[in-house]
């Protein structure tokens, strides 16, 4: 029986609330890691019609200026859409086990809320975005590019 290839696909798209602030670090080489938890929520139809819900957690990790911008502009409860992959972080805790977990790492951060005059314009932090402007308006968010909502 001939094995079967699979293609390389790891692809995630998640909209949620973040349930904290971000974290912002620094790694020893200096790159900027963000980590925030995000909250996702599923509603559905049971069989017998009645409406459910289900809520999931996923820890989301952003590097070099996605971090920055997340870092900056993100707190409890703002409301976003992550385009990213899985991976899978191993590490040993302080007795010595091995302990791995799956997080999300986004490539992409769609800042779904904006206010005043920034109402319409979608932020969107990446990592081929402009560097910081020096103008202080809305898009000084380090890595943010702006796209109008139509």
């Amino acid at each position: 029986m001939a094995e079967l290839r699979l293609p390389e696909l790891n692809r995630v798209l998640i909209s949620g609330r973040l349930t904290r602030d971000p974290d912002r670090r620094y790694a020893s080489d200096g790159t900027t890691v963000t980590t925030f938890d995000l909250a996702f929520h599923r509603r559905y139809r049971n069989r017998d019609g009645s409406a459910g819900e289900q809520t999931g957690f996923v820890t989301v990790v952003t590097y070099q200026r996605v971090a920055e911008t997340v870092g900056e502009y993100l707190h409890k409860g703002s409301a976003v859409m992550i385009e990213g992959r899985l991976q899978m972080r191993e590490w040993q805790n302080e007795r010595g086990e091995r302990r791995t977990r799956i997080e999300v790492r986004a490539e992409l951060v769609h800042f779904l809320e904006r206010r005043g005059a920034d109402a319409g314009t979608e932020v969107v932090a990446g990592p081929g975005a402009p560097p910081k402007s020096e103008s202080g308006e809305a898009d000084r968010a380090r890595g943010a590019r702006r796209r109008n909502r139509s």
